[in-house]
């Protein structure tokens, strides 16, 4: 049995990794700015929640004490959360070496350092802290989550209109997936090599538009596909595929299979 840190652990990831954690019989520890309440929605029975915050490193120190490995899930999306988001990670890092901690695994995003949104360049600049760590370090480059499509469709159906960018396509993973593959890196034989990069992405690619038909088809909407361009980097990118990695793929939930287990919430 591995005593596992797992920061972000209320998130869509994070939770993922408790579970699946928690099954394989390792202790687990929960770093979160506002954990459940024990018995709460949410709360994980088996895990210890500890209130920690890494912007200023509160609550670290008892949240990782004992902890083998620590797994960063955590998103910094907006304010301060996203301005904080690289420094986050070396105090993070910062307090799991004097903890003791031998090994940290980071979830990130398939090529964020080729992406000039904010959010992506806060990613590529927290994997370089993990880069430069004393620990030993595995990064997982992840692509989109099927839940982000859905994000999007069901925003755009709200006024009749799914969007579909023209010459798009993704690779989606499930959530559960990609907690799947930062536990193997977490337990993965030691390496000489300090730090490590691995890449995973869904089972299947598909045109942006197959997937909205998809969501449709199962969420019951009669919203109408809008094709639109998407000008810009962020736009070429996605052209170009630079948010696909074919011969990484990982697991095997497709966005159909994925979303017909939620079609009752959709």
């Amino acid at each position: 049995m591995t005593r596992i840190c797992v920061a972000g652990g209320t998130g869509q990831v994070g939770r993922e990794v408790v579970r699946q954690a928690l099954q394989l019989g390792h202790e687990v520890s929960v770093v979160s700015r506002n954990p459940p309440a024990p018995g709460a929605e949410g709360a994980d029975d088996g895990a210890e929640y500890y209130r920690a915050d890494v912007t200023t490193g509160e609550g670290l120190v008892a949240a990782l004490a004992g902890a083998a490995v620590v797994i960063d899930c955590l998103e910094g999306r907006s304010g301060r959360a996203l301005r904080d988001f690289a420094d986050g990670g070396a105090r993070l890092l910062s307090a799991a070496h004097a903890a003791g901690v031998r090994k940290a695994v980071l979830l990130s995003i398939i090529n964020c350092d080729q992406v000039p949104l904010r959010f992506y360049r806060s990613k590529a600049a927290k994997e370089g802290r993990y880069a430069a760590s004393a620990l030993e370090t595995v990064t997982v480059r992840a692509t989109q989550f099927h839940s982000l499509l859905v994000q999007l469709f069901a925003a755009g159906a709200k006024v009749g209109l799914v969007p579909v960018i023209k010459g798009a396509r993704f690779q989606t993973i499930a959530p559960g997936e990609a907690a799947s593959a930062l536990l193997e890196a977490a337990f993965e034989e030691p390496s000489q090599e300090l730090h490590r990069l691995r890449t995973v992405g869904g089972p299947e690619v598909n045109g942006m538009a197959e997937l909205a038909e998809t969501w449709k088809r199962l969420s019951g909407s009669r919203a109408r596909l809008v094709r639109l361009p998407l000008p810009g980097a962020v736009g070429k990118y996605l052209r170009e595929g630079g948010n696909l990695v074919p011969e990484h793929r990982y697991g095997s939930e497709t966005f159909g299979s994925w979303l017909a287990k939620r079609a009752d919430s959709l």
